[in-house]
């Protein structure tokens, strides 16, 4: 049996770098229709994750002593716009509520491994359906999305759901409340790496927690996330902002942190 070991772990590493080299140039097959090839992007015939109650919600997590406070609930001083004016969505009674038309905001600081921690709550009023219900976004280095939509009661694309890294992986399981309750999602993202000509040596992988449940277990990302398209990775710096979405739907956030981690 001694004999089969090297065998057994050549074919396992050479199996691991043929998966590594379809994420890094897109040349294997499936590779555009994303991470699981039985399912095109925003396909609307994939199963959607089943749903569980998480329980009541809570009151807003105190943020560690080594997090940064992005978000405290009185003012947006640590957020602009796209352009880098100061960020113009509504802030009041301890939340900030997107403000159609504004644009998404982003973080003044950069970014690259982290744990975030969010808080936010759909409208209480439900307006819309599927993508048009209580739409918005929390994306990492501002390019990679963990959705935010009410999907409560509320069909629309599995890779496009409430904790979805969007167009990539649905989440585990829907973990959403009630509309105007308030959500949170606890993310553990480690960057991608580049090497010095610019290809991905080390693709970016996320893990999530959505209301206290597990829905992404270092799940590995394929990309950028798009609307419709798996775009190949591109090299950009080791620290970039936050950036929440503006879909033109009023989502509230409140308490919000990170904690930069060891790179």
């Amino acid at each position: 049996m001694k004999k089969m070991v090297m065998p057994i772990l050549l074919i396992v590493s050479v199996l691991g770098l043929v998966a590594f080299a379809a994420i890094n140039d897109g040349s294997a097959a499936g590779y555009q229709t994303g991470p699981d090839p039985r399912w095109a992007i925003h396909d609307e015939n994939r199963p959607l994750p089943p749903v569980v109650d998480p329980g009541p919600a809570g009151p807003p997590v105190p943020a560690p002593s080594d997090a940064v406070v992005l978000f405290d609930g009185k003012d947006l001083s640590q957020w602009t716009d796209g352009k880098g004016k100061p960020a113009k969505w509504k802030v009041e009674n301890g939340y900030m509520e997107v403000t159609a038309k504004t644009g998404s905001i982003l973080t003044k600081k950069g970014f690259g491994d982290c744990q975030l921690h969010v808080e936010w709550a759909a409208p209480t009023e439900v307006k819309g359906e599927s993508q048009g219900r209580g739409n918005s976004g929390a994306f990492l280095m501002n390019i990679y999305e963990v959705q935010v939509l009410d999907s409560y009661n509320n069909k629309t694309y599995a890779d496009g759901s409430t904790a979805a890294i969007y167009g990539q992986y649905p989440p585990l399981v829907n973990a959403c409340r009630k509309p105007g309750e308030w959500q949170t999602y606890d993310i553990i993202f480690h960057r991608p790496r580049f090497g010095n000509d610019g290809k991905v040596i080390q693709p970016a992988r996320l893990t999530v927690f959505h209301n206290g449940i597990l829905v992404h277990d270092n799940a590995v990302l394929s990309g950028p996330t798009e609307n419709k398209a798996r775009p190949p990775y591109k090299a950009h710096a080791d620290r970039l902002p936050l950036s929440l979405q503006d879909h033109a739907c009023p989502v509230r956030y409140r308490n919000i942190w990170i904690r930069e981690l060891l790179e």
